[in-house]
């Protein structure tokens, strides 16, 4: 029975209980996906095209928008399918797919976002032995392990999670394949997925956080004696945007996977899973970019806006 079901469509079940509200949340879903594209892909093209972006910080920060590209689009061109049409399914290697790809880039997104505080903490506590210590070959190595960390978690947590019999079970009660959705369709208890994923809940959230917020301790200490008003709004700017991008990401994730899943109401879950896969990556860019004077300047030059205002 479950090598058959296993070839079966799943059922998203998503907003289906609101049906009233499908056609308005898919046209905000459109949005903000428009503004993840457009936003990302920008940082992205700033960032290769302009050689003064050609520093560590830039390219830790192409690495996370292309993450957030790739996460976005693994979930919302079917969401918005399901939302528009009256066939709610899934196939299920679709299915597999869409889990594997956001268990895979999440993870790396945090680890990314761990070795962005580093970067930092570099910056403003080192900032004579800065270009030493962030070697290009040294940022390589970062971004690549942060990718095949994410690689290695989504691995382990498919093949324990698709294994799983359901029974026959078909809906899933989410507006994509996640975890704790697919979980909550088996049939049986498994006390090891638990243990599991608790434990890459620490490794790839609460491990990673702590060394951010410990890394921002040491560069609050360092800003306070700065005595350059200039150079400390500039800290607080760079360092701020990736402090609130840090708050909205590992908030919202730590919340849903390391709280009891049996404690996390439907539509509590449904509002923090739509915040962390829709609303932050399309925050990310703005928030970078609203408080970045270096990547609204790019912008300007690539364009041509400073030579034209020049000649005037």
């Amino acid at each position: 029975m479950e090598i058959n079901s296993s070839g079966a469509d799943f059922i998203l079940l998503g907003f289906s209980s609101r049906p009233q509200l499908e056609h308005i949340i898919s046209v905000i879903v459109f949005i903000f996906y428009l503004v993840t594209l457009v936003g990302n892909t920008t940082i992205i093209l700033v960032s290769y095209l302009d050689s003064q972006l050609h520093t560590p910080m830039y390219f830790f920060l192409s690495n996370l928008s292309f993450v957030d590209l790739c996460y976005t689009t693994s979930i919302v061109p079917q969401m918005l399918v399901n939302l528009w049409g009256s066939k709610k399914s899934i196939t299920y290697g679709g299915c597999a797919l869409q889990f594997f790809f956001a268990l895979d880039l999440g993870a790396t997104e945090c680890l990314l976002l761990a070795v962005m505080a580093y970067d930092r903490y570099a910056a403003v506590c080192q900032p004579l032995h800065y270009t030493v210590i962030m070697h290009p070959v040294l940022c390589q190595k970062m971004v690549l392990s942060a990718w095949l960390g994410g690689l290695g978690s989504a691995l382990i947590l498919c093949s324990l999670t698709l294994k799983l019999p359901r029974c026959g079970h078909r809906e899933v009660d989410n507006f994509f394949c996640e975890m704790p959705a697919l979980i909550k369709m088996a049939c049986v208890y498994s006390k090891v997925i638990e243990i599991v994923v608790f434990t890459l809940g620490v490794i790839f959230l609460l491990v990673p956080l702590s060394l951010i917020l410990i890394s921002y301790g040491v560069i609050t200490q360092a800003v306070m004696k700065i005595k350059s008003a200039t150079r400390w709004r500039k800290v607080l700017n760079t360092c701020g945007s990736h402090l609130t991008v840090v708050t909205l990401f590992y908030g919202t994730l730590i919340y849903m996977y390391m709280k009891p899943q049996n404690t996390i109401s439907h539509e509590e879950g449904q509002f923090f899973t739509l915040f962390y896969t829709i609303v932050t990556p399309s925050l990310n860019p703005l928030i970078y970019t609203l408080r970045n004077k270096d990547v609204k300047s790019a912008v300007k030059r690539i364009l041509g806006i400073d030579k034209h205002s020049a000649k005037v």
